[in-house]
């Protein structure tokens, strides 16, 4: 039901509660996990705001129950449950999420090779995940809403949600490490997640460097342009942005200064009466780094005796869904060396508890501990730094942290450590231990500082106002609408005089990489036949390619227009071209062609390509990231040493550079149809995907007759002047064949 407050649908994977049934009743106990999220989520509920949990609640639900448990879960919770098969739920979780992404984001690859049947599985019941949440999210949408997908499992969730629901505020966060590109590449999937994921309005990440990464990888696998704020995607700039994570500073507070906590304390502080105390606390992992940890503190030991039985190491492991043996074996290992080379009948360098501590065992010993050792080799944000902290606001006790975690670009007052370099780890638990009390208060004041200003509220809040004034921009707030192919094909069937106008690449077929390869679909050629032999039709390709190439591929469609170089030569049907230029000096071409000789010699994969009234500097096989950076590089030097003193403009294209006569452009070519050639059309079509398509748009807008339309591809966000849209060309010649059909009816 619709509510006067602005409501906030917060997508995970699960909800953060179960359910079991109490005879006909149901109750929602609390999971573990999660908080800072969680919290976050909460936070954003006020008067003015709802907040609607949407996600799996962690079990198959009976058919029979779901319709009460759907009510019930909404009457108390605001939350709404996505049923999930059980088959389905593991082959999206442990096996796509856990075996497929969650390894490669934490830059681990895999070591199994197999046929890929398996892989291909997993990636079926991730993709079927996906669209089950989607379908749940579009029946609870209302318009207004905001959307925000949480985390790696949901990431083709919002292109399927967008392709819905054009006009709806998507927001998306990634709460794990995004990795570099290279290591990103390896994934066969590549392409369907990261289009996936770039359905969103804004894209939100825990460091700099994970957001770089995450736009360098669309830069590199999807080829899009980009900028360090944005994507550039169907036309759209999808933004990034960077979020990082707090805590949930009340409860941590709340629970540190418990009665059952301070008796834990006393505990602790017996047991290890006049020893320092390192705590480490971490899942049984890999990439965790436990092993690290261990053998760095194994080097402290051998390089610093003067500590011999007066440290002693507290670590906690917990276990994980897909452990790994020969990790819990290895650590177990290094706990018995160290414990034998160091110990003795009275002093345990290290405690090793592989269990689930209960909370007030952890919050006690992040209370009572000297140092806190974090040695993960990739993390998101490592949430047990931000609790140590703030339990130590009477010890002031010392953190040293991986530069490999999220946490690290922030906690500017922990020590910064290599897990892989174990003397370096070793003299930095020696520092932290050697540290005078003015010093570590210092340290612990801008440690705390930071944790208590960015908390999990701070960061909900932060990323909503973000994703509410970037959907505020006139461009992404009104979506240009799907193009209405029944209400285009009527107007064209009832209309006696038509003038239909189309680009070519992006528009009558796909972009390629390699221009020459950009050839017609038979489809379209035929489609194109049937509609240029009706007297009432006049149909012209305006493009942006030379005349031998339009020649070639359709010159053969006897009754078709063409017109070349953006507007500078024409061909009226069964005539000759004709060169609408010829009173244009083209001297600046030699000064422009050297620009562009210079820039090609030094970009690899470059190449420039002449035409009779322009010139055209292409980089679509250049490294992705170095041809953007030649190409703004070379755009600066045409405007400083030709545009300033020369009648031409520089068009910005789809990887390429082009320089043209200002008095050339596709406007003038409609404009000279319109007028001239047709006047008293009663239908009009114009189509195409690029800036210098615009021209056209701008020149038929003016004219505001109801059946004259223009459509761009591209996206339905894309800033465009035409009054329509479509995603891909292959809809616009789905139109065209729909246009041909008429006839033979």
């Amino acid at each position: 039901m619709r509510t006067d407050s602005q409501r906030i649908l917060v997508i995970t994977h699960q909800l953060p509660f179960k359910f079991k049934a109490e005879g006909t009743d149901f109750v929602f106990p609390r999971k573990k996990g999660h908080s800072a999220q969680n919290a976050g989520a909460q936070s954003l509920v006020s008067p003015s705001q709802q907040v609607v949990r949407i996600g799996w609640i962690g079990s198959e639900i009976d058919p029979s129950i779901y319709p009460a448990l759907k009510k019930k879960l909404w009457e108390s919770k605001s939350a709404v449950a996505v049923p999930l098969p059980q088959e389905v739920a593991e082959g999206h979780y442990e096996g796509y999420c856990k075996s497929e992404l969650w390894p490669l984001f934490h830059y681990v690859l895999w070591d199994n090779a197999t046929n890929g049947q398996k892989e291909s599985v997993y990636y079926r019941h991730y993709t079927k995940v996906n669209e089950l949440f989607s379908n749940v999210i579009y029946e609870t949408y209302q318009e207004g809403d905001i959307i925000w997908i949480q985390d790696y499992h949901l990431l083709l969730l919002p292109a399927m949600l967008r392709k819905r629901l054009p006009s709806a505020k998507i927001g998306f966060f990634l709460h794990t490490p995004f990795p570099s590109s290279e290591i990103f590449r390896c994934l066969p999937n590549r392409t369907e997640i990261l289009s996936g994921v770039l359905g969103s309005n804004l894209i939100g990440f825990q460091t700099y460097s994970h957001a770089r990464h995450f736009i360098s990888s669309c830069t590199r696998v999807l080829g899009l342009e980009s900028s360090p704020g944005g994507v550039d995607f169907h036309g759209v700039n999808v933004s990034i942005g960077i979020f990082p994570i707090g805590i949930d500073l009340p409860r941590v507070e709340s629970l540190r200064l418990s009665d059952s906590v301070h008796q834990k304390m006393e505990s602790i502080r017996r047991l290890f009466a006049g020893k320092k105390i390192i705590i480490g606390r971490d899942k049984l992992d890999h990439i965790k780094g436990v092993q690290h940890k261990l053998l760095a503190f194994e080097r402290f030991l051998q390089m610093f005796p003067q500590w011999h039985n007066k440290v002693a190491m507290i670590q906690v492991t917990s276990q994980t869904q897909n452990a790994n043996p020969a990790v819990a074996s290895k650590v177990s290992d290094i706990v018995a060396r160290v414990n034998g080379t160091f110990g003795s009948l009275q002093f345990v360098p290290i405690h090793h508890f592989h269990q689930n501590l209960d909370q007030d065992e952890y919050f006690a010993l992040l209370s009572m501990a000297d140092v806190a050792l974090i040695t993960a080799l990739r993390d998101g944000m490592n949430t047990t730094a931000h609790e140590y902290i703030v339990c130590q606001q009477e010890n002031k006790g010392a953190l040293i942290l991986s530069e490999f975690t999220g946490s690290a670009g922030s906690l500017s007052g922990a020590f910064m450590v290599n897990p892989w370099d174990y003397p370096g780890v070793a003299h930095a638990i020696h520092d932290a231990l050697s540290m005078s009390k003015e010093e570590r208060a210092l340290k612990h004041e801008r440690l705390y500082s930071h944790v208590t200003r960015n908390t999990a509220d701070f960061w909900a809040k932060s990323f909503i106002k973000e994703l509410l004034l970037r959907t505020s921009i006139p461009e992404q707030s009104n979506p240009t609408p799907q193009l209405d192919f029944d209400l285009v094909i009527e107007d064209y069937t009832k209309a006696k005089k038509r003038l239909l106008l189309f680009d070519y690449d992006g528009t009558l077929t796909p972009i390629v990489k390699i221009p020459s390869l950009a050839l017609p679909p038979p489809s379209m050629l035929e489609a194109m036949e049937i509609l240029t032999n009706d007297p009432r039709n006049v149909v012209f390709v305006i493009s942006g390619r030379d005349q031998q190439c339009l020649d070639e591929w359709l010159g053969h469609i006897k009754n078709l227009g063409l017109s070349a170089e953006h507007g500078s030569f024409i061909k009226y049907p069964g005539g000759e071209w004709i060169n609408l230029a010829k009173e244009i000096d083209f001297a600046w071409k030699k000064q422009v062609e050297e620009i562009f000789n210079y820039y090609e010699e030094r970009t690899q994969g470059s190449f420039t390509e002449h035409k009779v009234c322009s010139i055209t500097w292409h980089y679509r096989l250049a490294d992705p990231e170095y041809g953007i950076f030649q190409a703004k590089e070379c755009q600066n030097h045409l405007e400083s040493a030709v545009l300033s003193k020369l009648p031409v403009e520089i068009l910005v294209g789809k990887k390429n550079l082009e320089v043209r006569p200002v008095s050339m452009n596709k406007g003038e070519i409609v404009k000279r149809l319109l007028q001239a050639r047709n006047p008293g059309c009663d239908f009009v079509l114009c189509a195409g995907d690029d800036r210098t398509d615009e021209d056209m748009f701008k020149v038929i807008k003016k004219i505001q007759h109801p059946a004259y339309h223009t459509c761009t591809i591209g996206s339905a966000t894309k800033k465009t002047f035409a009054n329509w849209h479509v995603l891909h060309p292959e809809e616009m010649i789905k139109l065209v064949i729909g246009f041909s059909k008429t006839h033979q009816s």
